[in-house]
């Protein structure tokens, strides 16, 4: 007979031991992946992140861009930029609302497919605009793209992921953002605004393509019954040769005592509202340090103060030093664990990458399409409220203001961090949700 995976109950009992001893068996199928394709799937999801980033700093060399316009149709006031900056996060936040219905109506894999309509309808807006409200809709169709697929991508990269390579694949959705974010300040040195919009078209389309070859995620299909599928969904991302039963047994098990939808009776258990508290904290203090507004102004940002570089350059050395930090969190993230990152370092290796992981990690199962559109929802509200204010308060009262308020929030996370925020490196997602019903204080230390 199998080990369950949970401990019997007594003095010492321990939900999660630091030193397990498995099977050499069970460690094959628990730590190490068994083919490349569950890679290939996280490639073809978190192309829907590159575009995400990409669409987000649109704004950093388009808003200078606008305001010397000869256009009078499409020149830019300080209170039309604004609106231009800030609008995408009114469009993330009502993407966000949509996952909490289409994550479960849908299916992970069809709701981030379903993002490239919007997403490539409002670049198709931009590329064309001839008058100020294409721009306003545009940007607002690619937001609700972004705001939909935040709340998509994590979820469905932690439920097809290993928990031995879940940290790493968990670090690819920010990666991807921060890549993309870093190709549309690369192309703002060579193309104009126009062509920056034609560009952003093309990782929707091969999105598009080879998400059609990837399976859905086993645990959203066996949430709905689809067991053979889900089945052939789980052999395919693991390999024709892996031993499957012991985890898709798992999978199977808590799916089954989460058949039906969280009731309003279900959210008031402290192992629901628990998790999901943690996560919307997280996705509002992570908004609140001023990452949106910094890179939707960022070229403005450089042109205000004393510079040696053109703004442009800038922004463009910001983008790398962003992408480097979160490659060196996605490939330390596993060994050194998430909690440790959030404490010694920056945004880039530390609550950039690791919030969105958590965020798909800790949710529980019956209520995780939901609740990540929640958080995507709450994350966006804060973003605009930040983005439309952001110019105004530098034109009022200085550049330094803002930056000191984001700081104090710095500090407040890491109060947050050490008294809140669980350890979830080397856990299944079974697990993780298992502590959180036993609220074993093993799995904190």
């Amino acid at each position: 007979m199998q080990e369950p995976l949970l401990g019997a109950e007594g003095p010492d009992y321990d939900t999660f031991p630091e030193k397990s001893s498995p099977s050499p068996g069970d460690r094959t199928r628990v730590r190490a992946p068994q083919n490349k394709r569950v890679f290939l799937a996280t490639f073809a999801a978190v192309l829907g992140n590159f575009s995400f980033g990409y669409a987000l700093v649109y704004t950093s060399p388009v808003i200078p861009a606008l305001e010397h316009s000869l256009d009078p149709d499409l020149r830019l006031t300080k209170a039309q930029a604004s609106w231009f900056g800030s609008v995408f996060t009114l469009g993330a936040a009502a993407g966000g609302l949509s996952a909490m219905v289409l994550n479960d109506l849908l299916g992970r894999k069809l709701s981030i497919m379903f993002s490239a309509v919007p997403s490539a309808a409002g670049y198709a807006l931009m590329a064309g605009a001839h008058g100020f409200w294409m721009l306003l809709l545009g940007r607002t169709l690619t937001g609700f793209a972004g705001g939909l697929t935040a709340a998509c991508i994590p979820v469905y990269v932690s439920e097809i992921a290993l928990p031995g390579v879940r940290g790493a694949l968990g670090a690819t959705p920010q990666l991807m953002a921060v890549f993309g974010s870093l190709s549309l300040y690369a192309l703002g040195l060579l193309l104009p605004w126009r062509w920056l919009a034609v560009a952003g078209e093309g990782p929707v389309l091969i999105m598009i393509l080879l998400l059609s070859f990837m399976p859905n995620s086993p645990r959203f299909l066996l949430s709905r019954g689809r067991d053979t599928e889900a089945l052939r969904a789980l052999a395919w991302l693991r390999g024709a040769d892996a031993d499957i039963r012991w985890e898709f047994e798992q999978i199977q098990d808590n799916v089954r005592r989460q058949s039906t939808h969280m009731s309003w009776a279900e959210a008031r258990n402290p192992h629901m509202y628990r998790p999901i508290l943690i996560a919307l904290v997280m996705r509002f203090l992570q908004q609140l340090m001023g990452i949106t507004p910094i890179l939707v102004y960022l070229q403005p940002i450089f042109e205000s103060t004393a510079i040696l570089l053109p703004p442009k350059d800038d922004a463009a050395i910001v983008g790398a030093v962003r992408l480097f930090s979160v490659l060196i969190a996605a490939l330390t993230m596993d060994l050194a664990g998430r909690k440790v990152l959030l404490f010694v370092s920056g945004y880039a290796m530390g609550w950039g990458p690791i919030t969105w992981l958590l965020m798909s990690e800790i949710l529980p199962l019956q209520a995780r399409g939901v609740a990540s559109g929640l958080c995507v929802l709450v994350s966006w509200l804060t973003a605009f409220a930040l983005t439309k204010s952001f110019l105004l308060v530098v034109n009022a009262f200085g550049l330094h203001v803002p930056f000191f308020f984001f700081a104090a929030i710095c500090l407040a996370s890491l109060v947050f961090t050490g008294c809140c925020v669980p350890e979830t490196k080397g856990r299944s997602l079974e697990q993780i949700e298992s502590f959180f019903r036993t609220g074993r204080r093993s799995f904190l230390h």
